[in-house]
């Protein structure tokens, strides 16, 4: 007999959970893709992309995933052979700082660990000893989804402005936006990236960057741009062709103008209010298991811990068996610990993650709280008591 019979729930940290009028967006036929319904729709986007982002400034889209927008972002904005700082505070740090590599480009990193987030103080030391100016950009997640670290950017912006150093600020957003408060214009940051699948609540298939008006000066700069990540014509396209570098992902772009009209309904400050208070319940739940066991957060400090990802140990292997319980017998899945062991060592079945991001409301969380606690009774893993009672005072405060 198994219990997981019904919708299941997919908890892991993107894709994230679709919302009914995201899914029935996409149900239609094909579009013109030259003219018509597609351009007004496709202009509103961009429209609404911009307020979620906080930002005045440009935005263009891919057809990509995140890892496609860490291409666009180096690409409009640096030669090869010219060199990026890159503070890494997770596997997708070093992820970012191989693409620059694989660009041709000089790659520092300071590296914070899995399990801290950035010193701004050591980033600005960093560029105080850049005495020729040879960085030309610092590259940061500015949640990293593997650890679930959120890094402080008006910190980082700040230590950047008092050296006086001219290096563009660039913020992988990938898990973030939408989910943890983000100010593009107000921090500071000259490039934020992110893609459909997290906090935008769409299929995995769209990334987006958006930039500011220094970035658009070193993009001018530029003698040569590879042409398919060209932002110069995606942001201001003279026909809509230009928007996607070819043919729009007609089916994305319904789905996101669903996602948006959502977003916008409930208000960003509203979002960002919902998706604190959900990942406290959850914190607070995981506090409590932790006190009789082996469960511990990566990210002690919740001032450093993400609202969209929340990253956990168990003694391994429990954390792979409640992973594996909690998917067969009750219909929910839970996140692998992704990039804070070896694939397939004994300590990775010792990690995984919880997503907490867009679609999401209270009895979801708590839903999803109740199977993993039932998980631990019914594997016999070591826990403290009152995890859901903790995780009840928080909603109830809401």
């Amino acid at each position: 007999m198994s219990l997981s019979h019904g919708r299941g729930y997919l908890a892991i940290p993107g894709p994230s959970v679709m919302p009914e009028s995201v899914l029935r967006a996409m149900q239609r036929p094909a579009p013109n893709i030259y003219e018509g319904e597609i351009v007004g729709v496709t202009e509103t986007i961009t429209r609404d992309l911009k307020y979620v982002a906080r930002t005045q400034h440009d935005v263009a889209m891919y057809i990509c995933n995140g890892h496609g927008v860490w291409e666009a972002a180096l690409a409009n904005t640096l030669r090869a052979g010219e060199t990026v700082l890159v503070a890494a505070t997770g596997r997708f740090g070093h992820g970012w700082a191989d693409v620059a590599r694989g660009q041709g480009m000089d790659v520092q990193i300071a590296e914070f660990g899995k399990s801290s987030p950035l010193d701004p103080a050591a980033v600005g030391a960093a560029l105080r000893a850049d005495t020729s100016r040879k960085i030309k950009a610092v590259l940061v997640s500015h949640v990293d989804t593997s650890g679930g670290i959120l890094n402080d950017i008006p910190a980082l912006r700040a230590a950047m402005d008092d050296t006086g150093h001219p290096a563009l600020l660039m913020a992988d957003c990938v898990a973030s936006m939408g989910c943890d408060r983000f100010e593009m214009d107000a921090w500071g940051v000259d490039v934020a990236v992110s893609a459909s699948q997290k906090g935008l609540m769409t299929p995995p298939g769209m990334g987006i960057v958006w930039f500011g008006p220094k970035a658009a000066a070193a993009r001018a700069a530029l003698d040569n741009v590879p042409r398919y990540w060209d932002w110069a014509k995606r942001a201001r396209p003279a026909m809509y062709y230009e928007y996607w570098g070819g043919t729009a992902p007609t089916h994305h772009v319904f789905a996101l103008r669903a996602a948006l009209d959502l977003m916008v309904e409930e208000g960003i400050e509203a979002i960002w209010a919902r998706h604190d208070r959900l990942a406290r319940a959850i914190w607070a739940a995981c506090d409590a298991w932790g006190q009789g066991g082996s469960l511990r957060f990566n990210m002690p400090d919740p001032a450093y811990r993400s609202r969209a990802v929340t990253a956990l140990s168990l003694a391994a292997p429990d954390a792979t068996r409640l992973r594996n319980w909690v998917e067969e017998k009750t219909g929910v899945t839970l996140g692998i610990g992704l990039g804070m062991a070896e694939p397939g060592s004994p300590e990775a079945d010792g990690f995984f993650r919880i997503g907490h991001m867009g679609h999401l409301n209270a009895h979801m969380v708590m839903g999803m709280l109740g199977v993993v606690q039932s998980a631990f009774v019914a594997l016999d893993i070591a826990h403290g008591a009152g995890g859901l009672d903790a995780a009840t005072q928080v909603m109830a405060k809401a």
